[in-house]
């Protein structure tokens, strides 16, 4: 059983990306096909399996089995070009059997030993295209592909689903205007669920505004008044609109007591520290 690749034309491709390639070879992979490709063929691939494989006479027998006359014409020569003719025709044939461009080998993969991790590949696909065709066998490989449905739907079926909204464009489903305000006007932002007081009316501040709550106009004076700069609780007395403010200073315990009327006359002395004048005093200072 051979995992290596020969030392062949590498058309480009250097040893560290064959070993790459080799690595990725499974030989477990390889045994469930060699069982596979005795069930369908009837014949049994040799023990160094690529090489077995390479003439394209096994390769061509197994596609005409999946597909009888997909090559009409099999070269048991020893001549290469009679080999590699060979495995050109059963890639051509697997490719009209129904695998993709991108799960077929090319044919110096395997006539070349330049990717067998390809061609294990290319015949895994072939086995699991088989068994979707209904070509089935007792080994187990190969991934079934599913198949096509075709549903046909009634045209006026598919008008009704106009009307509906798609879930991918939402939903209204459940959803209602209850407790919604009238159209344009202001909505109240508050949430029951963590202690906040649903708004009364229209008229009450929102909580986005600040509140008022528990306040009151009680000890305030009417809009428009003078408002006296008082504080019962630093003993300060309230005045009246003739009292001097207590802000720009006072006239309290001030009198008129001792003082000349307007106009007169204001001796200059104090009767605590200066003495009467006498009337002698008075004609000696006027003259």
């Amino acid at each position: 059983m051979s995992t290596q690749f020969s030392k062949g034309p590498t058309f480009g491709l250097s040893a560290d990306v064959r070993n790459k390639l080799a690595q990725k070879y499974d030989p477990q992979v390889e045994e469930d096909l060699r069982i596979w490709i005795h069930e369908v063929t009837g014949q049994t691939v040799p023990d160094d399996f690529m090489q077995g494989l390479k003439d394209g006479v096994i390769l061509c027998e197994l596609i005409n089995k999946l597909q009888p006359g997909s090559v009409p014409k099999v070269n048991h020569s020893n001549l290469n070009w009679h080999k590699l003719e060979n495995i050109t025709h059963f890639v051509r044939a697997i490719g009209e059997y129904g695998l993709k461009p991108y799960d077929i080998f090319e044919a110096n993969d395997l006539f070349e030993d330049m990717n067998h991790t390809q061609v294990q590949c290319t015949l895994i696909t072939l086995a699991g295209v088989a068994k979707t065709k209904g070509f089935y066998t007792k080994s187990d490989i190969g991934v079934k592909y599913a198949a096509k449905k075709q549903r046909k739907f009634n045209p006026d079926k598919m008008k009704e689903g106009n009307n509906i909204i798609s879930q991918q464009m939402g939903s209204n489903k459940f959803a209602s205007q209850k407790g919604m305000t009238s159209y344009g006007t202001r909505r109240h932002l508050y949430d029951p669920n963590i202690g906040m007081e649903k708004p009364v009316d229209r008229s009450t501040i929102n909580l986005q505004m600040g509140t008022n709550k528990c306040a009151s106009m009680a000890g305030m004076f009417a809009l428009g008044t003078a408002r006296q700069v008082t504080e019962k609780n630093v003993n300060l007395d309230p005045v009246d609109t003739t009292t001097v403010s207590l802000q720009m200073g006072t006239n309290k315990v001030a009198s008129q007591s001792g003082l000349t009327p307007m106009g007169g006359s204001r001796l200059v002395y104090d009767r605590k520290y200066c003495a009467m004048p006498n009337e002698q005093d008075v004609i000696d200072f006027a003259n």
